[in-house]
């Protein structure tokens, strides 16, 4: 973090990892290492396919950044919501 204006571009990280340990790492209890890699490697693959984020529009990283529907169907995993309040989940 060097140059001028570069310490925005960390704002992202922090919101991230901030999301993984209030998401994951705060609600279980990690018996050992590789418990907690095969967990966190989990939860990775579900914030990037599955989980739905506002700001790109309520679509997963993953279909903004193939350009690809995901295989997770959102309606059918929130069946009694309103696609706008799923937001409120994560």
């Amino acid at each position: 973090m060097d140059g001028w204006g570069r310490a925005c571009d960390n704002i992202f990280v922090e919101r991230f990892w901030k999301t993984v340990k209030y998401e994951e790492v705060y609600l279980h209890d990690y018996h050992s290492v590789a418990e907690a890699r095969f967990r966190l490697a989990a939860h990775f693959q579900f914030y990037n396919r599955e989980r739905i984020h506002e700001a790109l529009g309520y679509r997963t990283p993953y279909e903004v950044y193939s350009g690809k529907q995901s295989n997770f169907n959102h309606v059918q995993a929130y069946p009694t919501m309103h696609l706008k309040q799923i937001h409120f989940l994560s």
